[in-house]
């Protein structure tokens, strides 16, 4: 199976790379969006791994010219900021499946359709996300959307500027 892996962390990238290749994968990496498209028309993956975040630009807006080049590819989008909000836009666009970072192999390889029997993992239960955690990453994307500024984020989240300074100071909960 023929892999594309978009992501704009280097090292990230090559050891999801060195993984996979271990599983059976034939991977080729891109670390924008030019290079990402150019490697999709030249080797025509048929499962894809697209980081939300490229740089500067956003990943989600990769998966329409990927949908209509590869129709039948399978796209995972990977973020390591979560929110309901982008992985419905994410399936609005054409995504088959959003994964949060960091994943583990086992979750990674049945979002790719791998054959998991020979893994020895199969059972494996998919992490869900509690709502506490879902919060904290969602005021995380937010927050970073508006470069760090408490008060214009609590004012989008619809917040007073000191309850989210509270949320702000704990630490994330875990999964």
């Amino acid at each position: 199976m023929k892999l594309l892996i978009i992501e704009d962390d280097i090292n990230l990238a090559s050891t999801l790379a060195r993984r996979l290749t271990k599983q059976g994968f034939r991977c080729e990496v891109a670390h924008n969006q030019s290079d990402a498209l150019l490697n999709a028309h030249k080797h025509l993956p048929d499962c894809i791994l697209l980081d939300m975040k490229l740089g500067d630009d956003n990943g989600l807006a990769l998966i329409k010219p990927l949908r209509s080049l590869l129709p039948q590819a399978y796209i995972v989008l990977l973020t390591g900021f979560a929110s309901i909000a982008t992985a419905v836009e994410a399936m609005r666009l054409g995504a088959n499946d959003y994964l949060t970072k960091p994943v583990d192999m086992a979750t990674l390889l049945k979002a790719l359709n791998a054959d998991l029997n020979t893994q020895n993992v199969s059972d494996v239960a998919t992490p869900v996300m509690s709502p506490e955690r879902l919060e904290w990453e969602h005021i995380q994307q937010v927050l970073h959307s508006n470069n760090g500024n408490v008060s214009a984020t609590a004012r989008q989240l619809n917040m007073h500027r000191r309850t989210l300074q509270r949320k702000l100071q704990k630490k994330p909960v875990q999964q």
